[in-house]
């Protein structure tokens, strides 16, 4: 296991977080008050960042030894410094079927990040890249063309990546659980991992949830035989981004420079993409053969009556990815998940952790987060 201590942005980037505008009140205060602040104000980045939005933060970083030979996986670690470790306040999250998690998590708008957000409030908080996403060891099969071998990264294999990391996080720690977090795909990961290994699981937050689906995935993979993974361009991100919103909505949705400065930041954590033209991310095909198997065919990939801690289902009303019926559908199977919820939200899509309206999501997760245990 190696370690590096953070002592900078996330990633080397060639454009610099969003400020502030004076004319903006700090996320953490807009997402407390339950403000949707229209963070177009914040504006494009600028090149330096503001410290006034979130208190000093311990950050580190470490590849954790997978629990196969030759894999190492990518943790991002935040949180105040001197925090005594506690359960509840212990969460590990995990990204979903294309991006990796620290571009999307632990990207600064308009000064902060959700993990910045998260940590601000006395938790530790850890985010994951599974094999062959972000900064964790790519399987070598990625290195050839993708047609030469079969679809790369099934769920039970990054099931069984996420548990090496929560293993390492306890053990770090000396917890006995911690909360798990997921978005899209990693909620159907985090929700075979809660479902599997109750006794180590706190409390399950499930953002944008994945279940059985009766219309077309957005993932796909293109004509042709199912190859090892499938590939990317900016301008597709974008427009699968914003599928679903109404037309008149879209130019305010997601605030100028934001869309910019994620799509630089993950793309180069692809840099063999980033050398075909156009310049691609490439994302491994299991999940595509798992959504194909398991969603579109009927069946299950976990079972929710298994999952025993509290559990937050939420999403967005203009969600196309995981559309709505897939979390009322999933909600009354969580028959021992004792005080579960279910939260919509309004005016954002699968990825609203990133547009003018994130405090809303910021704030329904922090509230479940920090509430006392149900019964």
């Amino acid at each position: 296991m190696q370690r590096r201590t953070l002592l900078a942005a996330p990633v080397a980037a060639p454009l610099a977080a969003p400020l502030i505008s004076p004319m903006a009140a700090p996320l953490v205060a807009a997402a407390l008050a339950g403000a949707a602040e229209p963070a177009a104000a914040q504006g494009a980045p600028q090149g330096t960042e503001s410290q006034d939005a979130v208190p000093s933060l311990a950050s580190d970083e470490y590849f954790v030894p997978a629990r196969d030979a030759g894999i190492e996986l990518y943790v991002r670690n935040k949180r105040p410094e001197g925090l005594a470790a506690r359960p509840d306040r212990t969460v590990l999250f995990v990204h979903g079927a294309t991006y990796p998690a620290e571009t999307a998590f632990d990207l600064p708008l308009g000064d902060i990040s959700w993990m910045d957000y998260i940590a601000a409030r006395g938790f530790d908080v850890w985010c994951m890249d599974v094999r062959g996403y972000g900064r964790s060891t790519r399987p070598p099969e990625m290195a050839r063309p993708a047609a030469e071998n079969p679809p790369l990264v099934r769920g039970e294999t990054a099931v069984a990546d996420i548990a090496a990391v929560a293993d390492f996080i306890r053990e770090r720690r000396g917890l006995p659980r911690l909360v798990v977090m997921g978005w899209s795909w990693g909620t159907a990961l985090m929700g075979r991992y809660a479902a599997d290994n109750p006794s180590l699981v706190e409390r399950v937050v499930l953002y944008a949830p994945v279940w059985l689906r009766n219309t077309p995935s957005l993932v796909q993979a293109g004509p042709g035989p199912l190859g090892a993974y499938r590939t990317v361009t900016r301008q597709q991100a974008r427009e699968r981004w914003l599928a679903g919103v109404p037309e008149e909505k879209k130019a305010a949705l997601i605030p100028a420079g934001w869309f910019d400065y994620w799509a630089n930041l993950t793309f180069a954590t692809d840099p063999e993409g980033q050398r075909l033209r156009p310049p691609v991310l490439r994302a491994p095909n299991g999940v595509v053969l798992d959504g194909q198997e398991y969603w579109s065919a009927g069946r299950p990939f976990y079972d929710p009556a298994k999952i025993t801690a509290p559990t937050l289902l939420v999403l967005a009303e203009w969600d196309r990815d995981t559309p709505l019926y897939m979390a009322t559908t999933l909600f009354p199977l969580l028959t021992n998940a004792p005080g579960k919820r279910l939260v919509v939200l309004a005016e954002g899509t699968h990825s609203i952790l990133m547009e003018r309206n994130r405090g809303a999501l910021f704030q329904a997760v922090q509230v479940f987060l920090e509430e006392a245990p149900a019964g």
